[in-house]
């Protein structure tokens, strides 16, 4: 009888059901599948390819980020049918146990080489963005086990990814980050008010290291790709029906029905 050499097949198999059927699937059988996270970014891929969510070119919009400068960063690509435009309606998708996170999210202004990319330091990435937006994140996982699947599980599902919504652009500058307001308005919820609570400090600081991973295959980057850069309140439970509205004093804001 022929054993399956690709460990990550039935995995990717799973993934991929999940998102046709909008049905979460269980973690366990896979705990052992992914040996580090290059095979959990393999995975992605492969995803990525069942899905079909790629075909006309690479990935537009990204997510990236980690709790601290010290921790290893992870990246995910993200579905086109899930990024939308503020005010986004999100009646027609099935979140499982969706969660909020208050970001901004950065535009490349210019293409980025695999070469640029290797030169580029937190201190010299500014000037390749052209824009920023406020941005709401919609956390949802494919695994039943949500927050508690293994971590590679979690990185092969997108890092736990369900939708992203984008406010208006506005020309990209460097602030005072540290001094920065977010307030975060979810259904009846007390608002949620932080600032300067970037886990980076600094959204951009992490732009060398996602475009090294996005680079790392020789491929460059197009002008116009975004990332979204991290939580600035942690992880907000939502349910279906609320409205979520997320402002930044000075940057702007953006608003999502789920």
């Amino acid at each position: 009888m022929q054993t399956d050499k690709d460990p990550t097949r039935g995995l990717t198999h799973a993934l991929v059901a999940a998102w046709q059927t909008g049905q979460t699937t269980s973690a366990l059988p896979w705990a052992g599948a992914l040996g580090d996270a290059a095979a959990a970014y393999a995975a992605q891929e492969a995803v990525a390819q069942g899905m079909g969510w790629f075909r006309a070119g690479p990935a537009q919009h990204w997510k990236s980020g980690g709790p601290h400068r010290q921790a290893v960063l992870t990246h995910a690509p993200l579905p086109p049918a899930g990024v939308r435009t503020s005010p986004a309606d999100y009646a027609d998708m099935r979140f499982h146990t969706p969660g909020i996170e208050a970001e901004i999210a950065l535009r490349l202004g210019r293409a980025v080489s695999p070469e640029q990319a290797a030169a580029m330091t937190p201190a010299t990435a500014g000037p390749w963005v052209d824009a920023m937006a406020v941005s709401i994140e919609i956390v949802d996982s494919r695994w039943q086990e949500g927050g508690d699947a293994p971590a590679l599980l979690r990185l092969a599902d997108l890092q736990s990814h369900g939708a992203l919504v984008l406010g208006e652009w506005v020309p990209y500058a460097a602030r005072d980050w540290a001094a920065q307001p977010c307030e975060v308005r979810i259904g009846s919820q007390t608002p949620v008010v932080r600032q300067g609570t970037h886990p980076l400090g600094d959204p951009a600081w992490l732009l060398p290291v996602w475009l090294r991973h996005l680079t790392r295959s020789g491929a460059t980057v197009p002008a116009g790709t975004v990332v979204t850069t991290g939580s600035w309140v942690g992880l907000l439970q939502a349910q279906r029906g609320d409205s979520v509205v997320v402002s930044f004093d000075g940057v702007g804001s953006a608003t999502a029905q789920l």
